[in-house]
């Protein structure tokens, strides 16, 4: 099993949706984080929002890491302030898969040509903000020649947000083609990479059924969700270090383990690393909280042999065919 980390490299303004005034202060901070990283080896995959990727000071930390071949540089849109600004603000219309086609395409080109001019490189690996995923911006990315995705959300569903639905998907990694992102093929041009969002308990088709089940409106109304949580019955889990413990996180990585998922992948906020920005790190002390469970997950990834690597580098070691196969027994 492989240890993937995606980081939200984003602005300072978080739920703002506001196409002017951004800071990126927290990017200050990378460094810190990098020089964790690098004690253990590990590479990030920074996906970048637009205000970063314009921003000489936040472009000049980013690509120092870069050119020392310790990181990769992604896309992340936040489409409410990423060039173009013709759609109506609106908290709908922050979710990227609910603009028309050409617009989203335009604030995908923008803020793709801004990280090749500014970075020096042309992006493959992409997040959509607010994982606001759709057919529709997997052909626009495949236009830009993005080969992965990592904007699927395993196991949750969005719409209370205007977003999609990802309750029928599994953390496991497979091709699609841009016009059916629910047809697995080996060959696929695009690679999706989940967030990993997972269960303590190991039988994940199971328990994902019953999730579905008490997720129905006369179910949630009883709150059993809850219920099952204190249980122990149906445990769900993100890997990601502002609201999952560092322990969470290694019975979440042994459970994928013992299901045979090929890889797992941390997902986190650059934002996290300045306090009171994000709702999940609102202290100092939450903040050297969110820092140590990343470096005590990073001490069990290094006593289990669990190898660091990019979202790039998943194409070169998943076979397409495992990757089929993966995502069809999952």
């Amino acid at each position: 099993m492989y240890l993937v980390i995606t980081i939200d490299t984003e602005e300072d303004n978080w739920g703002e949706y506001s196409p002017k005034g951004s800071t990126v202060e927290n990017i200050l901070k990378v460094p810190q984080l990098q020089d964790l990283f690098d004690k253990f080896t590990v590479k990030p995959t920074y996906l970048v929002t637009y205000p970063v990727a314009k921003d000489n000071k936040a472009v000049s930390i980013l690509k120092g890491i870069l050119d020392k071949g310790n990181c990769e540089i992604g896309t992340h849109c936040h489409p409410w302030n990423t060039p173009p600004f013709k759609e109506v603000r609106s908290k709908r219309n922050s979710m990227l898969c609910n603009l028309q086609n050409d617009l989203q395409f335009h604030k995908i080109e923008v803020l793709h040509n801004t990280i090749t001019d500014n970075f020096g490189i042309e992006p493959v690996s992409f997040r959509a903000g607010r994982w606001a995923y759709s057919e529709e911006v997997g052909r626009n990315i495949h236009k830009l020649g993005y080969k992965i995705d990592t904007s699927i959300t395993p196991y949750t569903n969005w719409a209370d947000n205007f977003g999609p639905n990802y309750l029928d998907y599994s953390p496991s990694p497979f091709r699609y083609h841009p016009m059916n992102t629910r047809e697995k093929s080996s060959a696929g041009y695009i690679l999706e990479i989940p967030a990993t969002i997972g269960f303590l308990q190991t039988n994940y088709k199971m328990i994902s059924s019953i999730q579905k089940i008490m997720r129905q409106k006369y179910f949630r109304y009883l709150k059993l969700i809850g219920l099952a949580e204190k249980l122990n019955i149906m445990n769900k889990v993100w890997l990601c270090p502002e609201f999952s413990d560092s322990r969470t996180m290694i019975k979440l990585a042994k459970t994928m383990d013992q299901n045979k998922f090929p890889l797992i992948n941390m997902v986190f906020h650059s934002s996290a690393l300045k306090a009171g920005i994000t709702p999940y790190v609102k202290t100092e002390s939450d903040q050297k909280s969110f820092l140590r469970n990343i470096s005590e997950f990073l001490v069990f990834s290094k006593n289990e042999g669990i190898e660091s690597i990019t979202l790039s580098e998943v194409t070169k070691i998943l076979s397409n065919q495992v990757v089929v196969e993966a995502a069809v027994n999952q």
